[in-house]
């Protein structure tokens, strides 16, 4: 699973779990791990696991483009 490579973002499942973070945003588990317990990050824990909404992580993305222009 962690090593999935998605082509576009329709691809992507509704919920990702840190290692598919991991892998769509091309940085290790344990930097996306150190990224999910950031604040600012929206992941979210279900039970034990940590998700992250796909909607919420493309917003994210977007956020922190915009901040670097």
């Amino acid at each position: 699973m962690a090593n999935q490579i998605y082509k576009s973002f329709e691809e992507l499942p509704v919920m990702l779990t840190i290692p598919q973070v991991a892998s769509v945003l091309s940085i290790s588990r344990a930097g996306a791990y150190e990224l999910a317990h950031r604040k600012n990050f929206p992941a979210m824990l279900v039970g034990s696991r940590i998700v992250v909404p796909k909607d919420r992580l493309l917003a994210w993305v977007d956020r922190k483009v915009s901040e670097q222009i």
